[in-house]
């Protein structure tokens, strides 16, 4: 089979797929409490039924899994959208300050309020998430405001504007960070940092519908996203409203974003290193490369999820942490392979 081949490309997805169910099954089976496959198997078909392992798979690991896979798959889609709309191999959804908005609402809430919002209902468990998707919008907003000139959105203008808007509001952060109480601050750190380990089945439905409505309007786009890594005068050429696009595709990759962070917290590198990843193995077209970032996305933020909860046991690292001891050093070698190839 050739690299461009159909029956390459579903290979390349079949083995992915099996990757993501080896890592499931890992993550399902080990832990503080092991169990075996049969275990697995028969308390999920509920054909023996033991509490404290309907517990520990249904409220604690299950949901664990279908986050990770959910936020790594929307992060690394976006993450190629926002590569193909500024034309830069180096952007990724971070940059945007979507983070940093989502991480900034979150600790001003946390602040403000300082424990006071109790209970188990929608309410209380949504209260933070739901703080975090409106900061991650407004932030892009502001971002969206400073990048718009004469007329049109220019790519250079969105990632300056991103850095800029992210570093204001990460010292933000900082300062309502010190002033908080101890329990807090230790939250807010957690948090920020990009971990999963609060993850529960309201979490789940609450971001969705996000994805389920936004990831296929992106697909239905992927033609466009080819001809957007073109120059601007050429794309015009051919018929297409680049700005209005850009536009309109910067606008989902933003929901998906927020929903994924107001979840997940702020995890980084997985918008950068999916693209790259998924692009030396399916090639650079959007139609194969979409599918390929959500699969790898969702295989690296739930295998870095299981690393952090079972490498350093009973100290638990936050999934965002072993991304970023990943993630940097790749960045680091694509700067470095960008630089050679200039």
């Amino acid at each position: 089979m050739t690299k461009g081949s159909r029956g390459y490309y579903t290979a390349v997805l079949g083995v992915m797929i099996l990757l993501l169910l080896f890592g499931a099954y890992f993550s399902l089976t080990q832990g503080s409490m092991d169990m075996t496959v049969k275990e697995v198997i028969t308390t999920l078909l509920r054909l023996d039924v033991q509490p404290d392992r309907d517990l520990v798979i249904f409220e604690f690991r299950l949901p664990r899994i279908v986050i990770a896979v959910l936020v790594g798959a929307g992060l690394g889609i976006a993450g190629a959208v926002l590569q193909g709309i500024t034309r830069n191999g180096l952007a990724d959804p971070g940059i945007l300050g979507i983070n940093a908005g989502a991480g900034a609402a979150m600790v001003i809430f946390l602040f403000f309020y300082q424990g006071e919002i109790k209970g188990t209902g929608w309410g209380a468990i949504m209260a933070m998430p739901m703080f975090g998707l409106i900061g991650g919008l407004l932030s892009a907003a502001l971002i969206f405001v400073f990048a718009w000139k004469r007329g049109s959105l220019e790519p250079e203008r969105l990632l300056l504007s991103g850095i800029a808007v992210a570093s204001g509001l990460g010292a933000l952060t900082i300062y309502f960070t010190l002033k908080m109480d101890a329990k807090d601050f230790e939250m807010a750190a957690v948090w920020t940092a990009g971990s999963i380990y609060n993850a529960n089945w309201k979490y789940i439905v609450s971001m969705l519908p996000w994805l389920l409505i936004l990831i296929p309007v992106i697909y239905s786009k992927s033609r466009l996203l080819d001809l957007l890594g073109l120059k601007d005068e050429s794309t015009r050429s051919l018929g297409v409203a680049a700005d209005k696009q850009r536009t309109l595709l910067l606008l989902c990759s933003v929901g998906i974003v927020s929903a994924c962070v107001s979840v997940s917290g702020g995890i980084g590198f997985i918008g950068l290193m999916s693209p790259h990843i998924a692009s030396r193995l399916v090639g650079r077209r959007h139609s194969r490369l979409l599918p390929a970032c959500g699969l790898i996305g969702g295989l690296l933020v739930m295998i870095s999820d299981y690393i952090g909860r079972t490498l350093f046991s009973p100290v638990e690292l936050p999934a965002g942490m072993v991304v970023a001891i990943l993630g940097g050093p790749y960045f680091i070698y694509l700067m470095y392979r960008n630089r050679r190839q200039a």
